[in-house]
């Protein structure tokens, strides 16, 4: 399985969103697209609690 871990500090989020940076584009379907995915669920999880819209 993959080495993500839950993004719990601010530092865990930048280095999430670099990691998506670096994926960006991969083809669904393929290792890297699926660890973009679950980067991509993991990082609204996070920002949804920290820095909800409209507060």
């Amino acid at each position: 399985m993959e080495d993500l871990q839950l993004i719990r500090t601010e530092a865990d989020h930048a280095a999430a969103l670099a990691e998506i940076e670096r994926l960006w584009g991969a083809p669904s379907g393929t290792p890297e697209g699926d660890r973009l995915d679950r980067l991509a669920t993991l990082i609204d999880a996070y920002e949804a609690e920290h820095h909800p819209m409209g507060s």
